[in-house]
Order: C-alpha cells, then structure tokens, then sequence
C-alpha cells in the first residue's frame, strides 16, 4: 500500500471512530498533566490509527499524543487524533485527525480530516496539496498571492496563548497593520493558509504532533512554515506558516 494511500485510510478510520462520539452524551472527559482536555474519543482514534499501522506498516514507528512513541526507525508516523478537542467536547465542530509520515525526520505525506465540517487535506513532497470540499469534490490549493501586510488575512488562534507569552502588544500591533486578523483555530488556521483563503497563521504552545501534519500541506500549497524565530525543529513550539510572500513582515511584527 502506497503511503498516502495508507495515510488516507487512516483519515477514513480516525472519522468513524471520531463522529461515532462526538456530541455523545456519555462522553469521559481527563485533564491531563499539563492542563489540557482528553476524551475517550482522542484515545480510540489513537487506538484504532496505531491498529492499522501495525497492520499495514509494522515496521514503522509512531509518535501519538495519547501513548507512548512505539517503534523505530527512519518511517514514523506522527498522530494527533482529535486536534481540537475543547471544540470536540463542546459540540463544536472544528475539529479533526492530524496523521504524518516523516522519514529520516521530515514529514513527507500528511493528511488533515475534518469530518464534521465535511473537508479533508492531504498532499504529499512533491504532489501538490489537495482538498476535498463538502460536496466530495476534489481540487488542487495554493497559497494566495497578497504581498502586502496592508491587504492580508491573518489567524492568531487564542488571545490567551499569545498573552502568556507577553506578546500582546506585538498582536495588537500586528492587528493595527493588516487587513483582517482573526482566530480561526488549531489546525483549520492553516489549511485557510494552504487554500489561499487567508495569508498568515501564527500560534504558540504547539507540540510535534500538532505540527508534522501541517507542515506538507502547506508547503506544498507553495507556502513556508517554520518556527517563529527560526526553522522548524521537533522542538518548535510557536510557529509561522504563510505565503510566503509575508512571512518576514509578520514574523517581524511578532518578534519586535
């Protein structure tokens, strides 16, 4: 089985299992260590993703944000089941599976599933990005065009993330130079980027598994995405994904 042809099955698997759950009336809710909800739907899409790894790849790893990494190796699957999940438990329905494959540490195949909004993201190195919208149909994305910071979109994700950083007055003064500036969230900021629907997404706080998925999508849409003040490493936490064409002028603003 191709890889993303595998990926995609994934995706498949991730919906059921997740819109089988979501607006449940029985649904457990956690509090994990660092304060963060979990469900026990974030725990049987993991499930269910590593289940069918381990049938189709079981040779590769796989790093998941509900278990323990598993395996090694060049092939590592990077698997975030519910990104998203204070809108899953709220009954919101921006939410969806993030699944990447990485080798030799670079993300290489991705796909972003949205099942209750009806979208689904995917691109692989060198294939282009692609969507398919609600009606099924599937197109080709790219990154849009705008070069100026006075006409571009932009996505913060969460007011709260950006204060405990201390870099509200960086925002706001980012906000007093664009077009628009809204939060979108978690991953559907930067799918809006690889549609070309808005131009920038910045966000703090984030993980590997909340990253690896983004990443080919993005950049296969034509765009850039990297650490805010630097590459992207696995170590990256507050990230920068845009045209491309902005991306200095708003890492600027951030970083000033």
């Amino acid at each position: 089985m191709r890889d993303l042809e595998l990926a995609l099955l994934l995706a498949q698997a991730a919906d059921e299992v997740s819109l089988s759950r979501f607006q449940a009336l029985d649904l457990k809710v956690e509090t994990k260590p660092d304060r963060t909800p979990v469900t026990d739907a974030d725990q049987a899409v993991e499930t269910r993703i590593r289940e069918l790894i381990a049938q189709h790849a079981p040779g590769d790893a796989v790093i998941g944000e509900e278990f323990e990494d598993t395996g090694s190796g060049s092939r590592q699957w990077v698997i975030d089941p519910i990104d998203g999940t204070a809108n899953y438990l709220r009954g919101l329905p921006i939410w969806g599976s993030l699944i990447a494959l990485r080798i030799d540490g670079v993300a290489v195949t991705s796909v972003v599933s949205a099942p209750a909004l009806g979208r689904r993201w995917w691109a692989t190195q060198g294939g282009g990005a692609w969507t398919s919208d609600v009606d099924g149909k599937q197109r080709k994305i790219e990154v849009s065009k705008v070069s100026r910071l006075e006409d571009s979109y932009i996505s913060y994700n969460s007011l709260q993330q950006w204060q405990r950083l201390g870099k509200t007055a960086n925002l706001e003064s980012l906000s007093s130079k664009v077009w628009r500036i809204r939060a979108f969230g978690d991953f559907l900021s930067y799918m809006f980027v690889a549609e070309g629907v808005i131009d920038a997404a910045s966000e703090p706080d984030l993980k590997i598994h909340d990253i690896a998925a983004l990443v080919p999508i993005v950049l296969e849409a034509g765009g850039r995405f990297t650490a805010l003040e630097s590459e992207l490493t696995d170590d990256s936490s507050t990230v920068l994904a845009s045209n491309g064409l902005l991306h200095e002028a708003v890492r600027e603003e951030l970083l000033r």
